[in-house]
């Protein structure tokens, strides 16, 4: 497989199987705080970081722990992971932790981190674990990125990103004129209907590859009839070739 290709198949499977805009997991959090890249970028690492770790110690644990309670021992481990990733927050980016405020908490019952754990993480070994969580939590931060992109810029009019431990600007453009901002792309209204027109697109580009899989499909079995059909007539004509000889 060639370099494009491998890119192309990465940037695929992450739209394919998004969480956010394919499987609509996780779309609380992802609406609330996706106002500007940096909530975006911290609350992306932050679920990457529990969502890797969680996959990594319940495939460890998941041949020792009784069908009866691995619900349980799985929350229990992800609420650990999410209040080490609390407390890091609020240690070294206080300000970034007071704008992500409950939403942090809330990582615990996030689904996508649950749900990997139960489908994905008890049934596999260890690096496919570690594997999926950091697949499914770029895809995740990918899709918070987009959102936060779009609001912030026809929000704000302003592409910008501070440094989330010191809050020094890292870069401030202005993309759109002072008063052609659109206000409604920061409120929740702008977020639902950010997150309708990109699941859209999302749903849109998974109809496309099934369908070119289906014409692919199709087009594979008209061929082969079609093989077959010769090849029929051409053992037809060789046996009547090989009665003419005898004659």
């Amino acid at each position: 497989m060639s370099v494009k290709e491998e890119k192309k198949s990465f940037f695929s499977e992450m739209l394919l199987n998004n969480p956010v805009f394919g499987l609509y997991l996780g779309i609380c959090s992802t609406l609330a705080i996706s106002t500007s890249l940096n909530n975006a970028l911290g609350m992306g690492v932050s679920v990457i970081f529990v969502l890797v770790l969680s996959n990594i110690l319940v495939s460890l644990i998941a041949r020792v722990t009784p069908d009866e309670i691995h619900i349980p021992v799985y929350i229990v481990i992800i609420a650990t992971l999410v209040t080490l990733v609390g407390m890091l927050l609020q240690a070294y980016t206080p300000e970034l932790y007071s704008t992500l405020g409950a939403y942090v908490d809330l990582i615990v019952v996030n689904c996508i981190i649950l749900g990997r754990a139960e489908a994905f993480a008890c049934k596999n070994g260890v690096g496919a674990s570690a594997k999926d969580g950091l697949m499914m939590g770029l895809s995740y931060t990918f899709s918070l990125m987009a959102i936060s992109l779009i609001r912030q810029i026809l929000g704000t009019g302003i592409l910008s990103m501070s440094n989330p431990f010191t809050n020094a600007e890292i870069f401030a453009l202005r993309l759109i004129p002072s008063g052609f901002e659109i206000p409604i792309f920061k409120s929740q209204t702008g977020a639902f209907l950010t997150f309708a027109i990109l699941a859209a697109a999302v749903a849109a580009y998974k109809k496309s590859i099934d369908d070119k899989a289906a014409q692919a499909e199709k087009e594979a079995k008209a061929a082969a009839a079609k093989a077959k059909a010769e090849a029929a007539k051409a053992a037809k004509a060789a046996g009547a070739a090989a009665k003419e000889a005898k004659a």
